[in-house]
């Protein structure tokens, strides 16, 4: 048996053009919406390093102390199941969100995104419009045009600098960064780091850009497991726009047995991802709607309704009825109510105070000169709050017991503190070898703040 199969049938045809992307320039409603979003993420970014809270930086992840600090809420390694709640509220937050309206995240705060946009910005201001930077990018090597890309790529660096240092500053105190910076002091760590996410910024906001939301994110790989036929997505009406062509304005486009698409291309244009959205659902579509703007933009100028190009679910586009409130939106949003529930209930409840208890190991006990039973211990406590306190130390389940520890135990913030302390009782009046008892620590600024560990105490 024998295949006969001629070149010019075996067609190998990619998801899109693998040139370069070039984002035309589009303003409308919903990228007045997407910038005045992008404009306060950006500033808070910027900003909240710069928060003072009791005297100290808000927001500090001090990876170097093992010390991450949230306003009033200080975490430590011993906090890290924390992290597992954080985590589990996330994941189905963004099973909630993207089943509702699916990739909003990437098209409108997803910091890719904002980041790509703002370089493209740049490149617009110093390059031109589309059309122009196509030409510049095909005219031979002159003076200008080295002086514009050299522009460009200087800014696009300073641009990504600024975002490494500001990063950094989430994890270094930001009066020490930027002291040294301005000393050249800064430690092979921060110099690094700093540099790293530098090059990371430039590469994938200048350089990799859509390739990184297609072939990187994993997001967009696994996104189409929580849509339904109820996910809300930016789709082109195929039955309203074809057949699709040129035409004059004045044109009736029934007459001519086409459709309301006049074949623009704008909708190509203006795509970060250079897709075009009259081909179907594509998973690289990342929701931000600049397709729509600008489709309203040509429908506005032909006198034709908007919404060729629009936020739909499929059962809309088939002409049925989109149920909003399906049960799996639902349980996604119940379940995503009842984890932040339980998150902001667990933060609430836990307990600023971290203590351990470790024996004497050279004796279990001790029998002194006046036959009086003593066991030692030494408490290892930890202040996990933001101010110093006193505390005061307790036994229980111990009659007639003496402490012996230091006067005025007092901890600084953050600090842990290794405080010895003995008990004696005259073993008589102890009816087993071994009885078991509490230790009671509690802040004396703040009872609420009260560690109960339970050890036990030997007689011969």
């Amino acid at each position: 048996m024998k295949f006969d199969i001629k070149e010019e049938h075996l067609i190998i045809k990619p998801y899109k053009s693998q040139t370069s992307v070039y984002v035309r320039e589009q303003k409308g409603f919903y990228q007045k919406i997407r910038r005045y979003i992008n404009w306060l993420l950006m500033f808070a970014f910027i900003a909240m390093p710069f928060v003072q809270f009791n005297d100290q930086q808000a927001v500090l992840l001090d990876v170097v102390k093992q010390e991450f600090r949230i306003f009033n809420l200080t975490f430590w390694p011993q906090d890290f199941i924390l992290l597992a709640g954080i985590l589990m509220v996330a994941a189905f937050a963004l099973f909630f969100i993207t089943t509702w309206l699916g990739r909003v995240w990437c098209g409108y705060v997803c910091p890719q995104t904002v980041w790509t946009l703002a370089y493209v910005w740049v490149e617009h201001r110093i390059e031109g419009t589309r059309n122009k930077r196509m030409a510049l990018d095909k005219a031979p090597w002159t003076l200008n045009k080295a002086y514009k890309k050299t522009l460009k790529h200087i800014i696009w660096q300073l641009m990504s600098i600024f975002t490494a240092t500001t990063f950094i500053s989430y994890f270094v105190p930001v009066s020490e960064l930027y002291s040294t910076m301005l000393t050249f002091d800064w430690s092979g760590a921060v110099t690094f780091w700093v540099v790293f996410f530098a090059l990371a910024t430039y590469g994938n906001a200048g350089w990799m850009r859509e390739h990184v939301c297609i072939h990187l994110c994993p997001y967009s790989r696994f996104q189409s497991a929580m849509f339904d036929k109820n996910t809300l997505l930016v789709a082109y009406d195929a039955e309203r726009g074809e057949n699709r062509a040129p035409r004059k304005r004045k044109d009736d486009p029934k007459a001519l047995g086409l459709g309301d698409c006049v074949d623009c291309n704008l909708c190509v244009d203006v795509c970060p991802a250079g897709i075009d959205i009259r081909n179907g659902i594509q998973y690289e579509c990342i929701n931000c709607g600049l397709c729509i703007d600008a489709c309203d933009q040509t429908m506005e100028k032909f006198n034709y309704p908007k919404g060729l190009i629009k936020y739909t679910s499929e059962q809309q586009l088939a002409g049925k009825e989109s149920s909003r409130f399906n049960l799996k939106l639902v349980s996604y949003a119940g379940l995503t109510l009842m984890f932040t529930l339980l998150l902001g209930i667990w933060i609430d409840s836990r307990i600023p105070l971290e203590a351990n208890i470790i024996r004497d190991r050279t004796a279990l006990y001790r029998v002194n000169y006046e036959g009086v039973v003593e066991n030692t211990y030494t408490l290892k406590i930890l202040n996990k709050t933001q101010q110093p306190l006193h505390f005061d130390i307790k036994v229980e389940n111990l009659n007639d017991i003496e402490i012996k520890l230091p006067k005025n135990v007092r901890i600084g913030a953050g600090v842990m503190e290794e405080i010895p302390v003995t008990l004696a009782i005259d073993g008589y009046k102890l009816e087993k070898k071994i009885t078991n008892f509490d230790f009671i620590i509690q802040a004396v600024e703040q009872p609420n703040i009260l560690v109960q560990k339970n050890t036990v105490f030997f007689r011969n």
